[in-house]
């Protein structure tokens, strides 16, 4: 006798995977993600004292070695795993958000800045000279000045991926190529 002591939505969803291959006649052991594989996972990203950075309970896709943006350690991670495994990934900064870089932080005079930007965590959009933008966070406000900073609030900071692989199966041509209209990965 095998007691389940899985939640109800556990169960239901165990239940209906099972079907799918059953009706499919594939088995989750038999894909294994390689170049050209659609891959299903979900992903928790933390900061290397434990802090939850992110964490994605839905599935997210990608086509394995296709055309959308991954990190090159996490998708060199992934290589040959299959559904129901795990992988954690360490990232050093100029692996993952890059290194901190002092010349995208700009202090200026309060006074200067339209009261809806001051306060912290605002979002100002600047463009420069050759008309490129950038978007930056109010990052330190004091009585007088307020400080932007344009890198990416993780940038300088080693960062661990807990991935956990749902499915794997080959994948379409639109899928390869970037065209599908589900939500890319954005481990960035």
């Amino acid at each position: 006798m095998v007691l389940s002591i899985l939640p109800p939505v556990a169960s239901g969803l165990r239940y209906a995977l099972a079907k799918f291959y059953r009706i499919t006649g594939l088995s989750m052991s038999e894909q294994r993600i390689s170049k050209n594989k659609y891959v299903e996972f979900t992903y928790q990203i933390t900061e290397e004292n434990g802090d939850l950075i992110e964490q994605v309970s839905m599935p997210v896709g990608y086509a394995y070695g296709g055309a959308q943006q991954m990190f090159d350690a996490v998708e060199a991670a992934l290589e040959d795993m299959q559904a129901g495994e795990k992988a954690s990934v360490t990232l050093a900064a100029g692996e993952a958000y890059g290194d901190h870089d002092p010349a995208l932080t700009f202090t200026d005079d309060l006074s200067n800045v339209p009261p809806q930007f001051q306060k912290i965590g605002a979002q100002v959009e600047m463009q420069n000279e050759n008309g490129e933008s950038k978007v930056f966070v109010v990052s330190a406000i004091d009585d007088k000045t307020i400080t932007v900073d344009g890198n990416h609030p993780m940038a300088g900071k080693k960062v661990i991926f807990n991935i956990t692989v749902l499915s794997v199966r080959d994948a379409t041509i639109e899928e390869i190529n970037g065209q599908v209209s589900q939500p890319e990965p954005q481990l960035h």
